[in-house]
């Protein structure tokens, strides 16, 4: 790694989608949801099963085209619950959305559902001839389950979850698959992402604190094009580096320390998700090596990915590729230092499959798909460094492609 000749700016990265791409990628959408229908009433076959009762905003949105915002699920109620049949979609929405509904699910049957979903779902299932009803059981509580099971115990439901990684539903695992249009939305969300960290470097100076500087890169991304936040900004300096999802104090900067930024934009729906470890006044030669240990880290993972796919195939597993990073880490010494998983799966969700992480599944990784790649070492009470990136993989097009593209290397701020 090198120092940077200049410290980035916005100029350098791409403009926010304009309203004719949001319109266009409305109406891929709408287009694609047929085929992702069609994909799941197969599995559904497959298991012998008459219908599937979704629950997740995310799989609704995938499948039906309702979109219900983050940590609107916890005041909706069952509104955004959904019901694939053999023909049908049904939709349920009370009084609050169900304008909404009909706007955006114009091709499910609207059912008002509000607060009766015991005295409704016998009536629903009879009404879809469904005797056997796969579940997404891992975001129903046991509550609700047995509410449906004593509500008409003449439906036998059964979770539908996916073999390949336990765990998982079936529309997650569908979701690890992406289309170009879904690709060109986080791609979006990133160089909205890239932009605001330029926009803030000029703010970044010894003495503002990490709250503030959290609160205006979340006004960086909101007024930069994105529609909201993939998750809180992350912004933690010096020793708070070495707590891998901290949240930003009043602690001040210090010179000499790092700042770390973990942030995201959302784009139509579509999230990013980068991690930049910048240095303020001059870098200590500890946090130098160390960055230059992640980075090292990083850039082997994803030599690897390269390679594979260079060769045509096949593509590693989450754990092979958590092991290229890993390995690397655990040879200078720093094994104990990182402790989580070297990247995860990004969509409609933040954290969605395919993940590389030690325990993840022992099946290629998916392709096309979009996923992260985000070593980091912590030194409990002294300091962290985590490099992430965004990654795209075709392998039927050979290609990979770093859709975070704010530089990766030494920068150095507030000087």
């Amino acid at each position: 790694m090198s120092l940077a000749d200049r410290l980035p700016v916005a100029a350098d990265f791409a403009a926010p989608p304009t309203m004719a791409d949001r319109a266009r990628w409305a109406a891929v959408d709408r287009a694609a949801r047929p085929a992702r229908l069609a994909r799941l009433r197969a599995r559904m076959a497959a298991a012998g099963v008459d219908a599937y009762l979704g629950v997740r905003p995310e799989n609704g949105r995938y499948l039906t085209g309702l979109i219900l915002g983050d940590g609107e699920e916890k005041v909706a109620g069952v509104s955004g619950w959904f019901v694939v049949s053999s023909d049908q979609v049904v939709v349920f929405a009370d009084s609050r959305y169900t304008i909404q509904a009909m706007r955006e699910a114009p091709d499910a049957r609207i059912e008002p559902v509000y607060g009766d979903l015991r005295l409704r779902w016998p009536e629903i299932a009879a009404g879809l001839a469904a005797r056997r009803v796969a579940v997404e059981a891992g975001f129903v509580s046991h509550a609700t389950w047995t509410e449906l099971v004593e509500a008409a115990p003449e439906v036998e439901l059964v979770a539908a979850q996916d073999a390949a990684e336990p765990g998982t539903g079936w529309v997650e695992a569908d979701r690890a698959t992406k289309e170009p249009a879904e690709l060109e939305r986080v791609a979006a969300a990133c160089a909205i992402a890239d932009r605001a960290l330029a926009d803030l470097l000029p703010e970044i100076r010894p003495g503002v604190t990490e709250a503030h500087l959290a609160w205006q890169l979340e006004v960086l991304l909101r007024t930069g094009g994105a529609d909201d936040l993939a998750f809180d900004v992350a912004c933690l300096a010096g020793p708070e580096a070495a707590l891998p999802h901290g949240s930003p104090g009043d602690r001040p900067v210090r010179t000499g320390a790092v700042l770390l930024f973990d942030f995201g934009a959302q784009v139509a729906g579509y999230r990013s998700d980068m991690t930049r470890t910048l240095f303020v006044g001059t870098p200590s030669t500890r946090d130098l090596a160390i960055h230059e240990l992640v980075g090292r880290a990083q850039a082997t993972a994803i030599g690897g990915l390269e390679a594979a796919v260079r060769g045509g195939g096949p593509l590693p597993t989450g754990p092979d590729v958590d092991a290229l990073a890993r390995d690397v880490i655990v040879a200078a010494g720093h094994g104990e230092h990182f402790g989580h998983g070297t990247g995860h799966g990004i969509g409609l969700a933040t954290h969605e499959l395919p993940s590389l992480g030690r325990r993840a599944a022992r099946v290629a990784l998916p392709s096309p798909t979009v996923f992260s790649v985000e070593p980091g070492v912590y030194l409990a009470g002294e300091t962290g460094v985590r490099i992430e990136d965004l990654l795209s993989i075709d392998l039927a097009a050979g290609r990979v492609q770093t859709l975070t593209n704010f530089p990766r290397g030494i920068v150095i701020v507030g000087r």
